[in-house]
C-alpha cells in the first residue's frame, strides 16, 4: 500500500476554496477544479517505492510502477478484463462556476470515432479533435457539499412551459416545436436549431432570455446564474432543455453514454471511466462537432435517478452502476469499532474526505489518498469516511 501524491489541476471553473478547505490548507487565490488520482497519462499520481537494483526509494508515478507489473499492481483478473492498465480515474472536482455541457460517448461509438479520425490523420491534439482515445467514459458523481447540476433532458412540454413564461419573442419557435413533435423528435429539432442558429440573433436571445429568468426567480433562477457566467452563449437555452439537480451530500448521479450534463457547483468526488472522450454542446469556447454531437445524444426525457448508497452487513455503501470500469463504495468509521477489512483481489484508490482514519500502517487526514495492489492485505479503523474506489473484474 502506498500513500499518493496527485495533481490538482486549475481549471478555470473551479472554486478557488472548496479543496483547500477540505485539504486544510491556505487558498492560492487561483482556482482549485480538480484534483487527480489514479494513473491518467496526463497527469498521473505518483508514490514512492524502491525499484530495480536500487536500495534508495524514489518517487515514480503509478502509470510506471503499472507498467513494470501489471499483474502484481491490476491483478490477473483486471488485466484479463481491461489490459494492463487502470481502468478508472479518481477525483476530487469542486466547481465554482458551470462546466460545459456535455455528452459522451459508447464503447462502440468511440471505437467507431477514434478509428475516423485516425484514419483521416487528425492530429490527436488538434482543437477540432473529437476523440482522444477508443474509450467510453461512463462517470459518476457523489457529493461532499450540496451540488448542482443539469442531467438529461426534460419532457418537452415541461421545457415548453418554462420557455413560454420567458415571454421572449424569440423563443416561440422552440416552444411551438416542442409542442408539435413526438417527443424524442422534438428535442432532437430544438437542440438542433439551438446550437446552428445565426450567433448574433442567439446571443439576443440569450441576453433576453436570462433578463427574464432572473426576474422570474424560482426554477428559472438557475438558467440565469448559467448565463452570468455565459453571456450570449447557446449553452445557456440548450440547458433549459434539460433536469436541474440538486444533490445533497452522499447523493450522486450516475452519467452514461449519451445522456447530456453539466456540473454548475459545489464539492464532490467524482470517478469515471479512464478517458477524455468529450463531445460539448454549449456553455464552453471549445469547438462544438454539431453533427456527431447529435449522432450520440439519446434524445429521451429521463429521470435524473439521484443515487443513495445500499448498505451491507460488512459496513460497505456501495453506489451501484451498470458499468464494471468503475466501482464507487464508502466506509463511515466510527471510534471503538472492529478494524474494517478492505482487501480485494483488484487494485484499489482509497479516499479519506472525513476524520481521521488509520489504513494499514498509514494515518490519513481529508484528501489523502492510497493505492493498494491487488490482493493485498489492508484494514481501516479509527474515525472518518473513506470512499473506495475499484473495479469489477
Amino acid at each position: 500500500m502506498d500513500r499518493l501524491s496527485n495533481t490538482v489541476r486549475p481549471y478555470a471553473w473551479g472554486s478557488t476554496t472548496a479543496i483547500p478547505e477540505l485539504l486544510g490548507v491556505a487558498p492560492t487565490g487561483e482556482p482549485q477544479a480538480e484534483m487527480w488520482m489514479g494513473a491518467h497519462p496526463g497527469a498521473p499520481s505518483r508514490l514512492t517505492r524502491i525499484s530495480g537494483a536500487s536500495e534508495t526509494p524514489t518517487e515514480q508515478p503509478l502509470t510506471d510502477v503499472i507498467a513494470a507489473d501489471p499483474e502484481r499492481e491490476l491483478g490477473a483478473a483486471a488485466v484479463g478484463k481491461f489490459g494492463p492498465r487502470l481502468p478508472f480515474l479518481l477525483k476530487l472536482l469542486a466547481a465554482g462556476a458551470p462546466l460545459s455541457l456535455q455528452v459522451h460517448p459508447d464503447l462502440e461509438q468511440a471505437r467507431k470515432g477514434y478509428e475516423d479520425e485516425e484514419r483521416r490523420a487528425v492530429p490527436i491534439d488538434a482543437s477540432h479533435r473529437t476523440y482522444k482515445d477508443a474509450n467510453h467514459k461512463p462517470e459518476l458523481i457523489c457529493a461532499l457539499t450540496p451540488f448542482e447540476g443539469l442531467c438529461g433532458f426534460r419532457r418537452p412540454t415541461e421545457v415548453a412551459q418554462a420557455m413560454a413564461a420567458l415571454g421572449v419573442d424569440s423563443l416561440k419557435p422552440y416552444v411551438d416545436l416542442l409542442g408539435a413533435h413526438p417527443e424524442e423528435a422534438a428535442l432532437g429539432e430544438v437542440l438542433t436549431a439551438i446550437l446552428t442558429a445565426d450567433p448574433v440573433e442567439m446571443a439576443e436571445t440569450v441576453t433576453a432570455a436570462a433578463a427574464a429568468a432572473e426576474r422570474l426567480g424560482g426554477a428559472h433562477a438557475p438558467y440565469a446564474r448559467i448565463a452570468h457566467h455565459f453571456p450570449g452563449d447557446p449553452g445557456v437555452i440548450a440547458a433549459m432543455l434539460l433536469n436541474y439537480v440538486q444533490l445533497q451530500p452522499g447523493e450522486a448521479l450516475f452519467l452514461g453514454a449519451g445522456v447530456p450534463h453539466a456540473y454548475l457547483g459545489g464539492l464532490g468526488v467524482e470517478i469515471m471511466a479512464n478517458s477524455d472522450n468529450v463531445l460539448r454542446c454549449g456553455l464552453t469556447p471549445k469547438h462544438i462537432d454539431v453533427p456527431e454531437l447529435l449522432r450520440i445524444v439519446r434524445f429521451e426525457a429521463t429521470d435524473p435517478g439521484i443515487l443513495r448508497p445500499e448498505a451491507s452487513p460488512s459496513g460497505e455503501e456501495l453506489y451501484e452502476t451498470p458499468v464494471d470500469e468503475f466501482r464507487l463504495s464508502r466506509y463511515d468509521l466510527s471510534p471503538g469499532a472492529a478494524p474494517v477489512d478492505l482487501t480485494r483481489p483488484t487494485p484499489q484508490i482509497l479516499l479519506c474526505t472525513a476524520g481521521a482514519p488509520r489504513v494499514g500502517t498509514l494515518d490519513l487526514a481529508p484528501g489523502a489518498s492510497v493505492f493498494v495492489p491487488s490482493g493485498e492485505t489492508v484494514e481501516a479503523s479509527g474515525t472518518g469516511t473513506l470512499f473506495r474506489a475499484t473495479v469489477v473484474a
